[in-house]
């Protein structure tokens, strides 16, 4: 694990994407643009444009540079939680907006907030297509190509796009998203809480599916340093933790447990509720799961906390999941030492691909590192200008 060695920076949230892009120096996105004239259709000027969806009342954006290259690239945010107030992504690579960099690339670009936030990765799919919808009906020229990039779930958006809605998209860039089973990942997040319940009890009141509130509230000030506290007081039981749960981790140091940790509890305690809600009941399920890798995996199989899925709720995790039906290409970036969504994801979406005949459309990138989309400028320029190039192959053989 060549991703433990040497320092690495601290992690942020999902919602804003940290890659250094020294590489990307670009132009500033120009002045914003007043809003919508009415639906008349209007010229592709240099600024920003807002405006709202018609059809679900997402908010979108969208920025031409001076010097148009006449392609658009839609981006396609990560999670948000689901009782902050709707808004457009304000992510940055290397100090920039994204805005700014497609934009200093010469491309246009357009993004949204999509109709809620929270697990809303099926709905985010048809807002992003009906936001490519509603640049082709407001300005001129129309696009001559158009690009989805996403990121965490809205890597899972551009997988989900480019399958379920090809005819607007030249090609789709998802990094370190859930590309490749929904529920696993769910599971994922679920299998944490318990096992840390189990290894920690008493630090984190209530369990994946009874979160109070009060936790909820306190997280930051409270819950997450006794987490951290816990971690440091008992190494043993934070390496079987993390060897248990599959999380990645080094034997021989364990610097990034506390990070690891806080950043896949923090999905147990925000993000399996609100999935809970949406889907009206509960999707994670552990009945019969056989854990190893403990000192006594006897003795922890027979004490951790069970829960049952609500098969209705399991069922809806379905309007998550990939199919591997390509016909347009797609490229995807993951690192190795994801915490929050791990590297077998990209294996389980090969698998898909593969068995739809549909190999020859997937480029995958897995750079030895550890972190949730933890991408260097080069990486990400790599793997964009290779879907470009791709794109423009199909497009001269179709």
């Amino acid at each position: 694990m060549t991703w433990l060695r040497g320092a690495v920076a601290a992690m942020a949230p999902a919602r804003r994407l940290t890659i250094a892009l020294a590489a990307l120096a670009v132009a500033a996105c120009g002045g914003d643009n007043p809003q919508s004239n009415g639906g008349q259709e209007e010229q592709a000027t240099a600024g920003c444009h807002d405006g709202t969806l018609d059809a679900t009342g997402a908010l979108y954006q969208v920025c031409y540079p001076s010097s148009w290259n006449g392609d658009m690239v839609v981006y396609a945010h990560g999670y948000v939680v689901g009782d902050a107030p709707l808004a457009l992504p304000d992510d940055q690579i290397g100090g920039q907006s994204i805005a700014q960099v497609v934009n200093g690339l010469g491309y246009g670009y357009a993004t949204t907030s999509y109709r809620a936030n929270g697990l809303v990765a099926d709905e985010a799919v048809d807002d992003v297509a009906q936001l490519v919808d509603k640049v082709r009906s407001r300005f001129t020229p129309d696009p001559s190509r158009t690009f989805i990039v996403g990121v965490s779930e809205g890597g899972l958006v551009a997988a989900l796009a480019a399958e379920r809605h090809p005819d607007r998209f030249e090609g789709a860039l998802a990094g370190c998203g859930p590309v490749g089973n929904f529920a696993g990942q769910i599971d994922y997040l679920g299998d944490f809480r318990v096992l840390f319940d189990y290894f920690f009890p008493d630090v984190i009141p209530g369990g994946p599916v009874d979160v109070p509130d009060s936790v909820r509230a306190q997280w930051t000030s409270v819950f997450a340093p006794k987490v951290t506290a816990a971690l440091a007081a008992d190494q043993q039981a934070t390496l079987e933790l993390l060897t248990v749960a599959g999380a990645p981790h080094d034997a021989a140091s364990l610097p990034f447990a506390p990070t690891t940790a806080l950043d896949i509890l923090f999905y147990d305690v925000f993000a399996l509720p609100d999935a809970r809600l949406r889907l009206g009941g509960q999707p994670y399920d552990n009945i019969g799961r056989v854990y190893q890798g403990s000192s006594d995996d006897g003795a922890l199989n027979a004490g951790v906390a069970r829960v049952a899925a609500d098969a209705s709720a399991r069922t809806g995790l379905d309007a998550f999941e990939t199919s591997g039906t390509l016909s347009i290409p797609v490229s995807t970036l993951h690192t190795t030492g994801d915490p929050i969504i791990p590297l077998s994801q990209e294996t389980s979406y090969a698998d898909k691909v593969d068995a739809q005949g549909a190999t020859s459309f997937l480029s995958q990138q897995a750079p030895d590192r550890y972190g949730h989309c933890t991408f260097t400028g080069a990486e990400v320029l790599q793997a964009f200008g290779s879907l470009t190039a791709r794109a423009a192959a199909v497009r001269r053989t179709d």
